[in-house]
């Protein structure tokens, strides 16, 4: 026991570190090269060589990184509290159909308000919180029709089916209300649909980082039943643990969380569903109160990569970033597949 908490701490020790060198990374590439001395010296207060570089580094690159940070964070636990509550190693975020039910509720909010008016989408206060309750909402509901498929369905593959089902059904209203939007509207959801860590201003960024803080804290009130649904709904009521009650928690946790990513930086793939296993393989314990931090961990600095890569260092272009985490993500995922059903032939 000794051995193993002396092995976590120093992989947590390592987690960390090899965070802050991609946060470092994260902000130092781009179009316009900055000095790294420059960019420590800034970290510390003091004042940078050229006004412009101050301007590129705190107003757009550290908040850029910073909402990596918490998408990552978001997303990453939201799939762990999926793969746990519904017992099925491809659940996510993603897969299950919830990032689907928040682009759907942006959808609604961009593309349906054009045909009677809205414009809830601008630069205002009103217009953040309108994309954050749009897209929570939207998670939410398709989380909640997921939830009371697996209280009738037990298989774990019939349950992954359906959601992917839920996901065609949202995918499909949305080129409904795509086909019918207007051009200005049309042209903004296509860009948010892409995915996009750049677009978060700080007043936004402190908004997301609040709406995480909220999602986490169930999180952390229901650890130890997470721990019990390991061996299954019956063990975990021997347990004393409240299903209902977790069912709801998940259901708040992983829809603001998997929402507000969503709302803030377009559909990210993937992250939700391979950075659990991850967790797992690193750490290579199945308490949570190991994984969820250290999902987080992973999730965060995973994205971080993925940004850095996606700004393509000496160029001025930008690819979306679902396309890097797709990239990325889906081999993964992968081999992850082929890896359980090997050793289940073996």
């Amino acid at each position: 026991m000794t051995n193993n908490s002396n092995r976590i701490r120093i992989y947590t020790l390592g987690g960390v570190a090899l965070l802050l060198v991609l946060f470092l990374i994260n902000i130092s590439v781009g179009s316009i090269a900055i000095p790294l001395h420059e960019i420590l010296a800034g970290l510390t207060g003091a004042a940078l060589s050229k006004r412009s570089w101050e301007i590129i580094l705190f107003d757009y690159r550290i908040p850029k990184a910073l909402t990596a940070i918490l998408a990552g964070l978001a997303l990453s636990i939201s799939g762990l509290q999926m793969q746990t509550f519904f017992r099925n190693p491809l659940a996510g975020p993603y897969v299950l159909g919830i990032s689907s039910g928040a682009g759907l509720g942006v959808a609604v909010l961009l593309l349906g308000g054009s045909a009677v008016g809205w414009n809830l989408m601008g630069g205002s206060f009103i217009g953040i919180w309108g994309t954050i309750l749009a897209a929570s909402t939207g998670a939410m509901l398709v989380l909640i029709l997921m939830s009371l498929t697996a209280w009738k369905v037990k298989d774990s593959m019939t349950l992954l089916i359906i959601g992917l089902m839920f996901g065609s059904a949202t995918g499909a209203i949305i080129s409904l209300l795509s086909y019918f939007g207007g051009a200005e509207e049309l042209k903004l959801f296509t860009v948010w649909s892409m995915g996009s860590l750049g677009g978060v201003s700080k007043e936004q960024l402190w908004v997301f980082f609040m709406v995480c803080v909220i999602g986490i804290f169930p999180v952390i009130l229901f650890v130890k039943s997470y721990n019990a649904m390991l061996l299954g709904e019956r063990y975990a009521e021997s347990m004393g643990v409240n299903l209902y009650q977790l069912r709801w928690a998940m259901i708040l946790s992983t829809g603001m969380l998997a929402g507000s990513a969503t709302a803030f930086c377009g559909p990210v793939a993937f992250i939700g569903i391979a950075v659990p296993h991850l967790a797992r393989m690193v750490f290579q314990t199945g308490d949570h109160r190991v994984l969820f931090p250290a999902s987080a961990l992973i999730g965060a600095s995973f994205l971080l990569l993925c940004d850095s890569i996606s700004q393509l260092p000496g160029t001025t272009e930008t690819l979306p970033i679902n396309v890097i985490t797709s990239l990325f993500g889906a081999p993964l995922v992968i081999w992850l597949i082929l890896k359980r059903n090997f050793s289940r032939d073996f």
